[in-house]
């Protein structure tokens, strides 16, 4: 096993031991809290979620076997149907990602009528049209039997289609001869995926979240020019506290740019490598090599393990209910272990009250 090999191979382990744990964790959250599941963007975190968590218990073992073992890991059926499951689950969490945006731009330019225009009913209504959106391409793919094992990407994935022509041997005889050249619907088919998965989804993240980041700073500045009043009038107050203050205006500032940039800066950096090779990948005179392809597509797999903590855990409400039930856990424990001590020092005292009598 050479060291890019290994390198592979334990980043795929890495990412889909994260992604299990941290994707599990969000939906004990969502089953622990009947405030989470109450809000409508929890519908967008749960599909997202449960997205990312078969994505890493079917794709992820395949592409493991496939590196290890340098060759196609299932049969030919079995490897169309995980293929089918890429597409579908990699496009349905990028519509996800898309939807969370909106929302969150609906949540923060129309504040007071927010509860009318995202309501439980219009949320199942995204995520209906996102699941026929993935099922629209995915099914494509089985009925054109694109799906299949690419030694490019180590994995059971949408492969490339050769274009096929006839020519004539010298004896009379035709045979078939492929070129590097991708059919017509094939090509069509791979720049109409990304561009309706990847860059509509894209498109949607900058456009919401400049927008949220536009509304963000003015309020950040109705609330500077608010405190900068109140220093002037309280002269009295010493400089150490305006420090802070001024300290504390900057924070604000940078906290909205800080966080739509991890939004953006996630999708692009998981996801542009793979979606860029891909197309790429269309040119005649191109050949992808197996490292890069693979490199690329463990990256993409990497998006699964990031978005718990870019959507979920480092927001307040999901670490709160985290840490109850980290604490009720450690609770009980510590209770079962109290009975059981004192269950064995009564069963102590009793022995030697009996050794005493006898």
């Amino acid at each position: 096993m050479s060291i890019p090999e290994f390198l592979l191979q334990m980043s795929i382990v890495v990412t889909a031991v994260v992604s299990l744990l941290t994707n599990l964790s969000v939906l004990l959250c969502f089953t622990q809290s009947a405030e989470l599941r109450a809000h409508a963007p929890g519908i967008f975190i749960l599909n997202l979620c449960f997205s990312n968590i078969l994505l890493t218990v079917i794709n992820m073992p395949a592409t493991f076997i496939g590196v290890a073992e340098g060759a196609q890991p299932l049969g030919d059926a079995l490897c169309r149907a995980v293929g089918f499951a890429e597409t579908f689950l990699t496009a349905n969490a990028m519509l996800s990602m898309a939807a969370l945006s909106l929302d969150r731009w609906v949540a923060v330019a129309f504040p007071l009528r927010y509860a009318s225009r995202m309501r439980r009913r219009d949320a199942f209504l995204i995520v209906a049209c996102s699941w026929t959106h993935a099922l629209t391409f995915s099914a494509t793919q089985l009925l054109m039997d694109w799906g299949g094992y690419s030694h490019a990407y180590a994995s059971c994935t949408v492969r490339l289609d050769w274009k096929k022509e006839e020519v004539e041997e010298e004896g009379g005889e035709e045979e078939e001869k492929r070129i590097r050249t991708p059919s017509a619907a094939y090509a069509t088919f791979t720049v109409l995926f990304h561009c309706g998965s990847f860059a509509l989804c894209l498109l949607v993240l900058c456009v919401a979240y400049l927008k949220v980041l536009r509304v963000a700073k003015s309020h950040c500045k109705r609330i500077d020019v608010i405190t900068v009043q109140a220093l002037l009038l309280l002269v009295d107050i010493p400089p150490s506290v305006k420090e802070r203050c001024l300290a504390e205006q900057k924070k604000r500032r940078q906290r909205a740019t800080n966080k739509i940039s991890i939004f953006i800066g996630t999708f692009i950096l998981c996801f542009a490598p793979y979606v860029i090779t891909r197309l790429v990948e269309l040119l005649p005179s191109v050949h992808i090599p197996r490292y890069w392809g693979t490199a690329a597509k463990c990256l993409s797999y990497a998006k699964t393990s990031s978005d718990p903590f870019v959507y979920c855990l480092l927001r307040h409400q999901y670490r709160r209910v985290l840490v109850g039930i980290v604490g009720r856990v450690l609770r009980k424990n510590h209770l079962t272990a109290a009975v059981h001590n004192a269950g064995s020092t009564l069963d102590t005292t009793d022995d030697n009250c009996v050794a005493s009598i006898t």
